[in-house]
């Protein structure tokens, strides 16, 4: 609004001292607006992000859940493995003193066997005193050789059972080792995965709430630039019909200064004043195709942007519209202080019987005017409650 005001030298002082004030608090109010929508959309986006990970959260419950069954399958069996280990273990000693036991038998008899000088079958038959003695000693040969295999068997099977309890042994050990690093591993990965995924929420949470906090500061300080453009364009008005009772002269009800810049009759609301001392800022700016639509800050202004930087001074716009936006714009039919008309092709409007319409400025050099155009083939809203 500052780059602007030189160039409507035909407003009075204090219209101008007006204009630059509700101006440029209606930029810093378009910028806060922006703002707030831009960190909205941001906090929406934090949420979105935020109900992807909880599902996340849920699937990875479900794979922990599924770990954890394993987990505990695989911790049963090594309970079941290492129990068996010990029983194995026990037999394994067990058969061991056996297999000592009949070698130590084994090496008696033989001992016994060579130092006692055992008779053989042909001794026994030729010390024999008769046949009954004969039998006697032949049953005991056969009892000593049954006796000596016996041993020798006791201890093949007791070598045998032993060889087989080490290799069991040895199988049970190494599934013992294989089951300890797989419980491990799962142990580890579960424990990874419960920790990314708190992170996780916990970085996602904590962007949502800067984003919060930074939305508040944002509204309250919107908040404080639009009361205090309400109440700049309070005294404006004050000021305006002060002016205009002492400096004006009074055509049709309806008061223009000596400048020729249009001010509120009295009585109307202060969103009048400021649509008027928003126009009075521009009335007189050269017409520029698309000016005033990417930035209410223009040096010039076409049809719909003259009366989109109008509307926006008092709070009425957030962003520049064309003049078919303007078709849908507000509420249907006349206002009783503004009226806009629209088509696709152009956009004006009324501002308390005053028409504010750059056609009017390729006939009269300002863009208010006393006449009023033809309105057949527009479109006519007003703002609501105006």
């Amino acid at each position: 609004m500052a780059t602007l005001i030189p160039a409507a030298a035909a407003a009075t002082a204090l219209m101008l001292t007006t204009g630059s004030s509700s101006g440029d608090l209606q930029s810093q109010i378009s910028a806060g607006q922006s703002a707030a929508s831009s960190l909205r959309s941001q906090i929406a986006a934090d949420t979105t992000e935020i109900n992807k990970t909880s599902g996340g959260i849920a699937a990875a419950r479900d794979r922990l859940a599924t770990l954890q069954s394993d987990l505990d399958n695989r911790e049963e069996q090594l309970r079941k493995v290492q129990s068996s280990l010990i029983q194995s273990r026990d037999h394994l000693v067990a058969v061991e003193n056996r297999l000592h036991q009949a070698s130590t038998a084994l090496a008696a008899n033989l001992v016994a066997k060579y130092e006692g000088a055992q008779p053989d079958m042909m001794s026994v038959i030729l010390d024999a005193h008769g046949f009954s003695d004969l039998l006697e000693r032949m049953n005991f040969l056969q009892r000593v050789g049954h006796h000596d295999a016996q041993v020798v068997g006791i201890t093949r099977t007791a070598r045998a059972e032993v060889t087989r309890e080490v290799t069991r042994l040895a199988v049970l050990e190494k599934r013992d080792r294989t089951l300890t690093t797989q419980i491990l591993s799962r142990r580890n990965e579960v424990a990874a995965m419960q920790a990314a995924l708190l992170t996780q929420q916990r970085n996602q949470l904590s962007e949502r709430t800067r984003d919060s906090a930074k939305l508040r500061d944002v509204n309250n300080r919107l908040g404080a630039l639009q009361r205090k453009a309400a109440a700049e364009a309070a005294a404006a008005a004050r000021a305006a019909a002060s002016q205009a009772a002492t400096n004006s002269t009074v055509v049709s009800g309806l008061s223009i200064n000596t400048g020729g810049m249009v001010q509120p009759p009295p009585g109307a609301p202060p969103q009048i004043g400021q649509v008027m001392a928003a126009g009075n800022a521009i009335a007189t700016l050269p017409y520029i195709w698309g000016g005033g639509h990417g930035s209410f800050q223009a040096s010039g202004y076409d049809c719909s942007g003259s009366v989109s930087y109008a509307l926006a001074a008092a709070g009425m716009l957030s962003s520049p519209l064309d003049s078919t936006g303007f078709e849908s714009w507000g509420e249907p039919g006349p206002g009783k202080w503004i009226t806009v008309y629209a088509n696709a092709d152009h956009a004006w409007m009324t501002v308390a019987g005053w028409r504010f319409d750059t056609v009017a400025l390729a006939e009269g050099g300002t863009r208010w005017a006393r006449s009023m155009a033809s309105t057949a083939g527009f479109v006519v809203r007003h703002p609501a409650g105006f």
